[in-house]
């Protein structure tokens, strides 16, 4: 017999869930780690309205990146409800 590597995992649903749950925690740290760059770049700005700028626009992706990730499974839920999967 044939060992499943997936532990658990029997069938497409419940593997795209655990591709969606690990691909979005993998969004979320790597918000966490541009909301720092974000403040870095802030903090070494010196008044340059242009990095201040470049601070901003990377921590509001940054954030925009970590609600995306936060909701990926909320998401994938929906659409397998909108087309019938389990």
């Amino acid at each position: 017999s044939i060992v499943n590597p997936l532990n658990g995992v029997n069938d497409f649903g419940g593997l795209l869930g655990k591709i969606v749950t690990a691909v979005g925690q993998i969004i979320a740290i790597l918000g966490t780690i541009m909301i720092i760059v974000a403040g870095v770049l802030y903090l070494t700005s010196a008044g340059s309205t242009e990095r201040i700028s470049t601070a901003k626009r990377a921590l509001i992706y940054a954030i925009i990146g970590i609600v995306i990730g936060i909701i990926a499974s909320t998401i994938v839920d929906i659409i397998k409800g909108l087309i019938g999967g389990s």
